[in-house]
């Protein structure tokens, strides 16, 4: 195992644990996978079976596009594969592919026409990087959901998908982790705003393409967003990085 393959099972486990600590896990469902350097046919994904809070960087599965395991003792779940795989393959941006079913986040995907509305800071570094997929197609067990996901995701961050859950995807770990805490610190607030039952507030279009293009220019936030919680780690819970 090369040295950089190695630390980026250290950054998907550590991405798994802290999820599984914001309640962010659903049993051993859900995923969070990484292509090799270099590769949209190889990629790291959680094991099926496992808890996230028991995530180990050796316990990551290495997989192909065609399902097989290349390094790794446990089998890859089916939906992860055929989610992931086709993610990796159809769009070259998603190096990192986190699945979840995230309560907050997938409430806005139970509702008609559920969207997450620019109306708060949070929502707005979300600005015109979201898909919408609106349609319902059952559990992702063949190629061709996989592939109707990636065209939904297109050229998008993030993609909701209807009475079913979100995709986050980025450059890296630590990008796409950032972007899951603060989307599911988004629909959170306006969950618990549209239950006052109160409108939300309107802001100002000029406003909000400002200040989202000022937030994409604030990546290192992310990185040292993901660095902090990893030394959190290395403090109480060492044993993720074996």
């Amino acid at each position: 195992m090369s040295a950089d393959l190695s630390e980026l099972r250290i950054d998907l486990a550590a991405a798994l644990r802290w999820a599984a600590r914001l309640g962010m896990h659903e049993g051993i469902c859900n995923h969070f996978s990484l292509a090799v350097p270099g590769r949209s046919d190889r990629f790291l994904v959680n094991p099926w079976g496992w808890h996230w809070s028991e995530i180990t960087a050796s316990s990551l599965v290495l997989c192909d596009a065609g399902g097989k395991v290349l390094e790794g003792s446990e089998k890859v779940e089916d939906t992860a594969f055929h989610i992931h795989s086709r993610i990796h393959l159809k769009a070259p941006h998603a190096r990192c592919v986190m699945h979840t079913h995230m309560p907050n986040a997938l409430a806005l995907c139970t509702v008609e026409g559920g969207r997450l509305e620019m109306c708060e800071q949070n929502a707005i570094r979300f600005y015109d990087r979201i898909a919408y997929d609106d349609s319902y197609n059952g559990v992702a067990l063949s190629h061709d959901e996989g592939d109707r996901i990636a065209a939904a995701l297109g050229n998008r961050s993030i993609a909701f998908l209807a009475s079913h859950g979100v995709v986050v995807v980025g450059q890296s770990v630590a990008l796409a982790f950032d972007d899951l805490y603060y989307l599911e610190r988004a629909a959170t607030a306006q969950v618990l705003a549209r239950s006052t039952g109160l409108p939300l507030c309107k802001i100002d279009p000029g406003v909000v393409a400002e200040t989202a293009r000022q937030m994409l220019r604030e990546q290192d936030q992310a990185v040292r967003h993901f660095a902090a919680l990893k030394r959190i780690l290395d403090r109480e819970e060492p044993e993720y990085r074996n």
